[in-house]
Parts: structure tokens; sequence; C-alpha cells
């Protein structure tokens, strides 16, 4: 059944806020942490940057594994079910680092964190974006999908500004509080959606039950039911010019998306000496200008413009805010570039949106885990670019002198990306049933 107001989704927006609270209220202080544990009393720590960079890959790697099986899963079992998974996951690796700080307990939140931030670190996004997609009526879901990207802004805002002025000790027992509240909430008031709904032929699956389908072998809904093949994957995201060209987008921003963690904050921390407090104003100024533009931007922007307008924009918005930080020469100059992400942090939730209208509500697991999936790929290629370009540029080995070059590069990723998100042509309903007549279907 659909839901015709936003406030239908408030259960859902509360667990969306605690949990992404828990899990954006400890990378200010991370990166401190990390350094501390590896190379005590020391601004650069190659160490440091590689073993981040090549956690970010692993995390990348299962993310790109997970999420569609996850968000498949959601569509047979139900969203709530499948949501406490990543909920629930984010628990372990807070409870470590609030018992201790010391090299052995960091490597422990390492490995833990390398296992859990696989389903926790996109997952809840992902499945509370297909929760509200496949419940909210048409009308309203790119209000929906705003507000939910909005309000895990806002947590996250909330979580910086608990870290400007929280101990180290109490930020990891806070997460861990927050990680362990939203998981009873959910369980107890968040309502169940399963079931397929088959009343209308928009609403038929994409991936359809005719004779010899993309998986061979057997049925699709058998298949899934084991593992998710990656046949049908592409089968899905070639369905339509619309999910090929997001699936570009996904994974350009992915690598940008990337490019502004670990080689964003060492690059900070070496070049500006950057601490603790200076990460949590600067994630206060982006994650402020972030709610503003998904809670209160993207639903008054996309009657008018369109989707694919707004990602265009925040494609262009990303790139210069990567150029004017790659050279920064004080510490109040990201401060100000940071100003953009009201603009650039519109990207995620205007491609959720394109590609929530391009399957029915059987499918929005498959389809928003797919394409977190593909901008995971991305993350998984980002450090493998950018942590050897951050390591040479920051050294006294460099080419030429330029430390922000790393950045600059990052930045490009943007301004690709823009090409073909101004290629996307979108269409609602007429592009969901050209999607249905040519189907996932193979003759055999």
């Amino acid at each position: 059944m659909k839901m015709d107001k936003l406030s239908d989704l408030k259960h859902l927006f509360v667990t969306v806020f605690l949990a992404n609270f828990a899990l954006n209220v400890i990378p200010p202080a991370i990166t401190d942490i990390t350094v501390g544990a590896l190379c005590p009393s020391q601004d650069e720590c190659s160490l440091a940057i590689y073993l981040s960079g090549f956690q970010q890959a692993i995390l990348g790697l299962g993310s790109m594994m997970m999420l569609p099986l996850l968000g498949h899963l959601s569509d047979i079992y139900g969203r709530k079910a499948l949501l406490t998974v990543p909920v629930a996951a984010s628990i372990i690796p807070s409870v470590i680092l609030a018992i201790g700080r010391s090299t052995n307990y960091f490597y422990a939140y390492y490995a833990v964190k390398t296992f859990t931030g696989m389903v926790s670190d996109s997952g809840i996004e992902c499945l509370s974006i297909a929760y509200a997609a496949a419940n909210i009526s048409d009308e309203k879901r790119v209000s929906a999908i705003g507000f939910v990207a909005g309000i895990g802004s806002a947590a996250s805002l909330l979580g910086t500004m608990a870290a400007r002025f929280l101990s180290t000790a109490q930020i990891f027992l806070i997460a861990a509080i927050s990680s362990i509240v939203a998981t009873i909430y959910m369980r107890i008031f968040v309502k169940e959606t399963s079931g397929r709904i088959d009343s209308e032929p928009l609403n038929q699956p994409i991936l359809v039950d005719n004779g010899e389908e993309c998986s061979q072998s057997k049925s699709v809904s058998q298949s899934f039911k084991e593992v998710l093949p990656l046949k049908d994957i592409f089968c899905l995201l070639k369905s339509s010019a619309t999910l090929s060209l997001a699936t570009v987008v996904a994974f350009l921003n992915g690598l940008g998306e990337g490019g502004q963690q670990t080689p964003y904050l060492y690059f900070l921390k070496a070049r500006l000496q950057y601490n603790k407090d200076n990460f949590a104003v600067l994630m206060l100024i982006g994650y402020t200008g972030a709610a503003i533009g998904q809670l209160f931007l993207m639903p008054r922007l996309a009657p008018i413009t369109g989707e694919e307008a707004i990602l265009s924009l925040s494609c262009i918005a990303g790139f210069i805010s990567m150029l004017i930080v790659s050279i920064a020469w004080a510490v109040w100059v990201p401060y100000v570039a940071n100003l953009l992400p009201i603009i650039a942090f519109l990207t995620r939730p205007a491609l959720q949106s394109i590609v929530s209208k391009q399957v029915g509500p059987n499918e929005q697991g498959i389809a928003q885990g797919c394409i977190a999936g593909i901008n995971s790929f991305g993350n998984i290629l980002s450090p493998l670019i950018y942590t050897p370009l951050t390591d040479l540029f920051l050294s006294e080995k460099a080419p030429f002198n330029y430390p922000g070059f790393n950045l600059f590069c990052v930045g490009l990723a943007w301004l690709i990306a823009l090409i073909p998100s101004m290629m996307i042509q979108f269409g609602t309903k007429n592009s969901r049933l050209k999607i249905r007549d040519g189907g996932c279907t193979m003759d055999a």
C-alpha cells in the first residue's frame, strides 16, 4: 500500500538519523587515532595513508558485491529485515574503540570495520532509499528520497558537532549507544514491507520470468534466493539508456567520493596541519550545506528543472570544490570550498531518484543496490589511484610543485561525469514502459 504523506515515513527517518549519527561522529577523530597508533608524534604517516587506502578499497569491493544482494533480498524478504543487518553491524567497531585506542585495539577495530563496513557504510542509505521509493507515492518520491538523504546529512552534521565537543573516548561510546538505539527502535516501530505488488503493469518486474531468462539454468527468483547472478545485474542496468548512463555517473561519483576520503584528509593534515577540531569544523560546514540542499533545495528544484539538471550542476560543483582545495594556501580555504556541497551533495539523491523511476516497487531494492554497488566499485579504484598520488605529491620526490595535484585529479572524476549526466534523457512512465516491453529475457 502506497503512503501519501512524508510523515508516514517518520519512523524510517528516525532510524536513518540515529544510524547515520553513529557512523559520522567517528570520522573527525579517526585520522588522529590512526596516525597516533601507527606513527606516534608525527604529522605525516605513509603507513596510515596506505592502510586506510587499502581498507577503503576492501570496503568498496565488499560493498560492490553485498549491496545488490542485500537490495534484492529486501525485495523478496522485506526492507525492514534486511535493513537490520547494516544498522546492527555498525555497533561492533564503535564498541572496540570505546574500550581502548592503543595500537592493538586499533588493529582490532581496523579488522572488524573492514568487514562490517561492507554492509553498514552504504547499506543503510541504500536500503532506506529503497524502502522510501517503494512505499511512497510517485508524486512524493523525489521529496522522500531527498528527505532520507537530507536527514542522513543532518545526522552527520550533528555527529560532527558532537565530535567537536566530546572527548575521544566519549565519541566512540556515544556512537555505540546510538547504533544500539537505532537497531532497537527500527525493530519496534518501522513497518515491514514484503510481498510483491502486481496490480499495475508498471509494477511488473524487469527481470521477468518468461521462458529462458538472463540466468538460464533456473528461474531468476530461485537463483536470487541463493546468489545474485552478475548476468542479471548487467541485464537490469542495460534495460534502458537512462540506467546505463546512470551507471557511468555512479561509478565516476564513487571515484570522486573515494578521493574525498583518505587522500583528502591526509592532504589537509600534512599540508595545512589539520587536527580533529579542524576536521570537525570542515565536516560541519559541508554537512550543513548538504542537509540544506537535500532537505530544502532538491524537493523544490526537481519539479522545475528535473533531476538530470540537478545531477549536472552537482557534478560541476564537485569539480570546483576540489579545484579550490587543491590550491589551498591557508587553513580557511577548504572551509570556503566546503560551502559548495549545498549543490555537490545532491549527486547521489538525484541519481537515486532517476533510477527509482526507471523500475517498479518490486525492484527498488535491486536497482538501488546495483547503483550503490557501482558507486562502491569506484571507491575500490579510488585509493589505488589517489593514494600513491597523495604520497608522491606530498613528498620531496614530486615531479612538479603541486601538492594538491591528487585533489585536482579527484575533481576530474566529476568533470567527466558531467558528460553522461547531460546525456540522460529522463522520462518517468514512458521509459518504464519501454523497459517492460524489452524486458530482461532471452530467447531459447
